[in-house]
């Protein structure tokens, strides 16, 4: 089993621009999703921004982005990044998430979601927003 530790920066209408600028410096692959292609689109100005995008280079760099929805609150500085926190198992991500949650503010509880078998967001005494996931493609 492995586990992913990767800066997941938020932005607000910058994030397709921000990728692109870090995949010309690092190189590697670009993925983006749109709200659009989720089907998650509550305000019509979000359909083409980025609900998840990510630059892996061959050289171990990663990096992950979004744009956070209209009307979400959105300070630069202030709420700028998550720690992505990814593994292979859903035992392995249950335990991580156990520990993690001590003390912690849930700010979406581990469940299956639309894109991983589970996903969930805290923010942690410490004050560090996780967002905790089963990578894509992991078997149970």
């Amino acid at each position: 089993m492995s586990v992913q530790v990767v800066t997941h920066l938020n932005f607000q209408g910058q994030a397709r621009a921000a990728l692109a600028f870090y995949q010309s410096v690092f190189g590697g692959e670009l993925t983006q999703v749109t709200y659009a292609q989720l089907g998650r689109v509550e305000n019509p100005a979000d359909a083409e921004r980025i609900v998840w995008g990510q630059v892996a280079a061959p050289n171990g760099f990663r990096i992950m982005a979004f744009d956070v929805a209209s009307g979400t609150p959105w300070h630069q500085g202030e709420n700028a990044f998550f720690v992505s926190l990814r593994g292979g198992s859903e035992q392995e991500i249950r335990a991580l998430w156990e520990g993690l949650a001590q003390e912690a503010s849930i700010v979406h509880p581990l469940a299956p979601a639309q894109w991983s078998l589970l996903y969930g967001m805290l923010k942690d005494r410490f004050g560090v927003t996780w967002v905790v996931d089963v990578a894509a493609g992991q078997a149970a």
